[in-house]
């Protein structure tokens, strides 16, 4: 009997490109807005950020989150994350010139089902 891929691992792999996606359709609208993508997917010592931008001398650290809605998107960051996000931030600002002076902020950028984008500057800081 031949081996059938199962749904899982086809649900897994199918969320992980619509993941990129959404942080391309993100980049994008931040690039439209003037910013400069720094790096996709920086992993540091506290965790994963999805996207890292330039506004001009403040740097952006963004959460990506893609979903049917952008309240259900905006539901799915945890305290956790968000914890994460900071602590790979420092490791990140570290390596810059400013090093902790840098200028910074934390984005959610949701994205819903018909790959619209609402970027929400500043969201994370208040989580």
């Amino acid at each position: 009997m031949p081996q059938t891929k199962s749904p899982a691992g086809d649900t897994g792999r199918l969320n992980y490109h619509a993941g990129l996606a959404a942080e391309d359709c993100v980049a994008r609208a931040y690039e439209a807005r003037g910013a400069a993508v720094a790096h996709k997917r920086w992993r540091g010592a506290g965790g994963e950020i999805d996207l890292v931008l330039r506004e001009g001398e403040t740097l952006v650290f963004v959460e990506v989150k893609k979903s049917r809605t952008f309240e259900a998107a905006a539901r799915r960051i945890s305290a956790t994350q968000i914890a994460r996000i900071f602590a790979a931030a420092s490791g990140f600002i570290a390596g810059e010139p400013a090093g902790q002076l840098t200028p910074v902020r934390f984005d959610a950028a949701l994205v819903d089902a018909t790959g619209a984008v609402s970027i929400l500057p500043g969201a994370l800081h208040n989580a």
